[in-house]
């Protein structure tokens, strides 16, 4: 077996890649087959259809420009195989977005329709519709992954180390479609968010998704863009290029690149299979969703979990280190088990995010109370909550660093090999992505299918099965973003290792040892790198918070205009202009993301060219710095979101009361913490750690 993985590990991962995309469209079809319900409920979808077509549309144009310049540089800087790599990477990751929000647009009409039939009929449906996303997302990354590999070695007869170097470019291409997706999307849907909620909700007293506000169709377009496609472009840069970068250290460190190549390959394809088998578990009789919900992700894990043991055992055995430092035996053990720590770390983050994020718990609960004493006693409180959330998951990504580390042989001499240990553990953890994209994209489509039925006037027994649904999706929309966050992190560390390493072949310096590559902090030039990253970080949220800031006053006064000038719109007797505030924020989202998106690839490449210290340093600011301000903002974002949903179920005064209007205020300055500067962050770490790794031909 160990020979046959190792001849033919692409031909598995591309049947396991063919089995996910497979999965995938023929439960699109079998989804689009359902009834999307009345004549009222299918024009309302058709709106939110034709709106998220047309935003895409416009940001894969704005974002092809960007990448043919992108391509040519890439050319000369690299060579033809990266830049080739690079526009399979954006075909790719462009692809599981735009197919998955389309399946999303779509479901929420059959959702609603079939929460006619009760809580397991509806779950069955949204769900089916997150899990084409999430196996596309995996499928189609480990497709690009595994067919460019096999294609450059099996054909042009590349070696592994030049085949890998090429997959950089493919991880490259997804960093480009993440950031502007991530950022693009989270714009879009705050700022129509922000403006449907202080006009609507604040200022005429109507509810959420009332057809009579205008921002409506807009703020369902935004849940779609920007949790559906901007987090299945997130988590598909993030398997692309954690893969390269474990994959590119395996074939540094050990003598046997073949193997090493492939395993994580290898270890992605049983993944994907669990996940599908996963996808099946999911069921309830009892009406509790959540529980549903996690049973199926418990289920692909422990077979994702058990497939890893004798596909270690086959790949990893009598591996040898082609530099310094041996493992103790047995080793294919001590990787088998960075690849459990792997899959814990997942699970203490889920849990560390739904405590700080849950309606059941005190950071919550504390913000709701809060709300009592008015507006700034609210923001204060979400605000100390988001501080307070970074620390234990943290502590977490730390603990599991230094676990994984540890086992694969890593100490003061040793450092890469070790690090090849944490690889395999974030590989682990990517090994539950198909399941937990499937979980985020559940969030935009029960939101959607509870606004059809608000604005189609469905009965109330629908809405008394939409809303738990809504509710369940708006904690897994936040528990997969604590996800992607302790992904990111553990990534952009393997991702630093292999820039070194590059950095170390490319200057002809020893890793460790007298004249060894070093970015210590007494050294100014790695201090100033530092502040760097600190700063671009920084500079980013505000750029992004700010985007939100303007798109969403300008839906505010377009609202007002038409409650101004067209009366009849709040009496019921005339339809307002929903496209009007659709076109407001698409050109909006559009304009404002150019500036935050090229930002970490623009002042890594100033940096590195000036100073290689520096570069190192500023790539090791941004991974803490963003780390703690991703944390930070999606947690607080989360606290003020739910303490809103905890008093509108009735908790301090309910709705229409004070305390009701506080939080209104804390979650309208908690939606672009938690939905577009937070999660883009993620990308923003990888992209500038990616960069590094690219321009090193240009470093002397």
């Amino acid at each position: 077996m160990s020979s046959f993985l190792a001849n033919h590990g692409v031909v598995v991962a591309l049947v396991c890649a063919g089995c996910a995309v497979v999965y995938g469209l023929v439960t699109a079809r079998a989804l689009l087959r359902l009834s999307p319900g009345n004549e009222r409920m299918q024009s309302i979808s058709r709106a939110v259809q034709q709106g998220a077509s047309a935003y895409l549309n416009r940001q894969y144009t704005t974002i092809a420009g960007v990448g043919i310049v992108l391509f040519v540089i890439l050319i000369f800087l690299q060579n033809i195989a990266v830049a080739v790599g690079f526009a399979i990477g954006g075909i790719l990751s462009g692809s599981a977005g735009y197919i998955g929000m389309n399946v999303s647009v779509r479901a929420n009409a059959r959702v609603a329709e079939a929460a006619r039939g009760g809580v397991s009929k509806a779950l069955s449906v949204a769900f089916r519709g997150g899990a084409t996303t999430g196996l596309l997302v995996v499928g189609l990354a480990l497709l690009g992954l595994s067919g460019y590999y096999g294609l450059l070695t099996a054909v042009f007869n590349d070696s592994q180390k030049t085949a890998v170097d090429a997959l950089i470019g493919l991880g490259f291409g997804g960093s480009l479609i993440s950031i502007f997706a991530r950022l693009g999307g989270g714009i879009y849907t705050k700022a129509a968010d922000v403006g449907a909620d202080i006009v609507g909700k604040i200022e005429a007293g109507i509810p959420e998704d009332d057809p009579r506000n205008p921002a409506t169709i807009a703020d369902n377009v935004g849940d779609n863009v920007g949790d559906c496609a901007g987090m299945a472009a997130d988590l598909f840069e993030t398997y692309a290029v954690t893969a390269v970068a474990v994959m590119l250290l395996g074939v540094l460190t050990f003598t046997e690149s073949t193997r090493v190549a492939l395993y994580p390959l290898v270890l992605g394809a049983a993944a994907i299979l669990a996940s599908i088998i996963g996808t099946f578990a999911v069921r309830t009789t009892k009406g509790n969703v959540e529980r549903a919900l996690y049973q199926g992700l418990i289920v692909s894990a422990v077979l994702a979990a058990g497939a890893f043991a004798p596909i270690t055992y086959w790949m990893m055995r009598d591996v040898h280190f082609s530099g310094a430092g041996t493992l103790a035996a047995p080793g294919w053990v001590r990787f088998y088990l960075c690849a459990l720590i792997g899959v814990a770390v997942t699970a203490c983050l889920f849990l560390l995010t739904d405590y700080y994020t849950s309606t059941r718990f005190s950071p919550v609960k504390k913000t709701a109370r809060a709300s009592i004493t008015g507006h700034a006693t609210n923001i204060i409180q979400g605000f100390g909550s988001g501080l307070q959330a970074t620390a234990l998951p943290a502590l977490v990504i730390a603990l599991g660093i230094l676990g994984s580390w540890k086992l694969a042989g890593g100490n003061s001499h040793n450092i890469v090999n070790g690090i090849y240990g944490v690889g395999i553990a974030v590989m682990g953890q990517l090994s539950l992505m198909g399941l937990i994209v499937a979980l985020d994209a559940f969030g935009p489509i029960t939101d959607n299918a509870g606004g059809i039925a608000e604005m189609a006037e469905l009965p109330e027994e629908v809405r008394n099965v939409t809303d738990p649904l809504d509710a369940v999706g708006n904690t897994t929309k936040a528990v997969t973003k604590g996800y992607a966050i302790g992904s990111a992190a553990l990534a952009a560390v393997v991702l630093f290792a292999g820039f070194r390493q590059e950095l170390a072949t490319q200057t002809h310096k020893p890793i460790t040892g007298p004249g060894a590559l070093l970015f210590g902090i007494n050294e100014p030039p790695v201090l100033i790198g530092l502040l760097l990253g600190g700063l671009m970080v920084c500079l980013f949220a505000s750029l992004s918070i700010e985007a939100v800031g303007r798109a969403g006053g300008a839906v505010v006064e377009e609202v007002r205009r038409q409650f101004r000038e067209r009366p009849g719109i709040m009496e019921g007797s005339e339809e307002p202009d929903y496209a009007q505030c659709v076109g407001i924020v698409t050109r909006t989202a559009q304009r404002e993301m150019i500036l935050p998106a090229l930002l970490p690839i623009v002042l890594t490449v100033i940096v590195g060219v000036i100073d290689t210290q520096a570069l190192g340093g500023l790539l090791i600011g941004v991974i803490v710095v963003g780390l703690f301000m991703a944390v930070l903002m999606t947690a607080g974002g989360g606290a003020w979101d739910n303490a809103k949903k905890l008093i509108e179920d009735g908790a301090f005064g309910g709705k229409g009361s004070e305390a009701h209007a506080a939080s209104v205020t804390g979650d309208t300055v908690g939606d672009p913490f938690k939905d577009t500067a937070g999660p883009a962050i993620n990308p923003m770490i990888k992209v500038a750690n990616i960069v590094a790794i690219l321009i090193i031909p240009l470093i002397k």
